[in-house]
């Protein structure tokens, strides 16, 4: 039987990056990841909710506030990851 493979929070939001910032097919960016194009597209709809998504409207100003802390913190995870890609890779090319 084969064991599952767990994915950490980070890869699984560069994953998600990746799949958004790239204009080729989802499928193609999980194919070259090596993953299944629904578990990317289950990622994106979690890391989408989790961000809050598209502004509904009738939103609260509370609500707004709510929604654009949790997007801040996404991005702020974001960019913590990739600056530690950064330096990473900075370290094995010298």
């Amino acid at each position: 039987m084969k064991q599952r493979r767990s994915f950490s929070p980070e890869f699984r939001q560069e994953a998600v990056r990746l799949a958004l910032a790239s204009d080729r097919p989802l499928s193609e960016v999980a194919r070259e990841l090596k993953i299944r194009p629904d578990q990317l597209r289950h990622w994106k709809q979690q890391l989408t909710r989790a961000a809050g998504g598209p502004a509904p409207s009738g939103e609260t100003p509370d609500q707004e506030l709510r929604r654009l802390r949790r997007e801040v913190a996404v991005l702020r995870q974001e960019r913590d990851f990739l600056k530690k890609a950064a330096a990473f890779f900075a370290k094995e090319s010298r």
